[in-house]
């Protein structure tokens, strides 16, 4: 078969409280129906390594958009990133955009991706470090998704890395109970945020709760493995991971709806 044509742009959509944010969005050509995934950016930002995720998608039969949560910040998307990180000290808990706004630009996101003509009506998400903290809490929280993948989320677990405030006023796993869709993670046990321990808590969690899950850890990769462009690239568990982030979408995503209730 020929590679699969695709259209990228940048779009603007009506986020949280119905703020215009910019959104990067990627869709196979053709009619479709097509599944969507909402991509969830780390902590240093809307980046050119979030876009080349959101084109991979997009290249494997989905449509995909990574909304621009720092947009209000009015700065570059590199920019933007380093704020998070300016001023901290050894210790300080880590910046973040409030989780309320983030949850509400994912949820935007899910729902535009559900609008287009070309929707087959399921859209999940993936997110990486802070982005994979706020998959797992959209597990819980956005109800336009229908499965998360949350690729090393730190701080799902109570940590004073992130801290307590309130911008982020519960740890994510406190809101277990609350999951509606099935939930992928994907996990390097060299990582230390979260923590091999951490991720057993993690999973504890969705076990005692009854959740539908599947937990993947690799041996020799540490946290951001799919990072190509940096030193902790781990390719061979990078390859073996994305296998089974398009296993499990294929699972829960690629049905139409209205085939799926039949």
């Amino acid at each position: 078969m020929a590679y699969r044509g695709m259209t990228t742009e940048t779009v603007t959509i009506a986020g949280h409280n119905g703020e215009e944010i910019e959104a990067y969005y990627a869709r196979p050509t053709g009619d479709g129906p097509f599944p969507g995934v909402v991509v969830i950016h780390h902590l240093p930002g809307w980046d050119e390594w979030t876009t080349e995720v959101v084109r991979k998608l997009a290249h494997h039969g989905y449509a995909a958009i990574s909304p621009h949560l720092y947009s209000r910040t009015g700065l570059a998307p590199d920019a933007a990133g380093a704020a998070a990180f300016k001023g901290l000290q050894e210790g300080d808990p880590i910046k973040g955009q409030p989780d309320a706004q983030a949850i509400g630009d994912i949820e935007a996101s899910a729902r535009w991706l559900k609008s287009q003509r070309n929707s087959n009506g399921r859209v999940g998400c993936i997110g990486f470090c802070s982005g994979g903290r706020l998959a797992y809490l959209a597990a819980s929280q956005v109800q336009s998704i229908d499965a998360a993948v949350d690729c090393w989320g730190g701080a799902v677990t109570p940590s004073a890395r992130w801290g307590t405030s309130e911008a982020h006023p519960v740890a994510p796993i406190e809101l277990t109970s609350q999951i509606h869709v099935p939930v992928l993670g994907i996990f390097g046990n060299d990582d230390q945020f979260p923590t091999p321990a951490e991720v057993d808590q993690i999973e504890e969690a969705l076990k005692s709760a009854g959740k539908e899950y599947e937990f993947y850890r690799y041996d020799g990769a540490g946290h951001g493995f799919f990072a190509h462009d940096r030193p902790m690239s781990r390719p061979e568990q990078t390859k073996d991971a994305w296998q089974k982030v398009f296993a499990f979408y294929a699972k829960h995503l690629t049905a139409p709806v209205a085939a799926a209730v039949a």
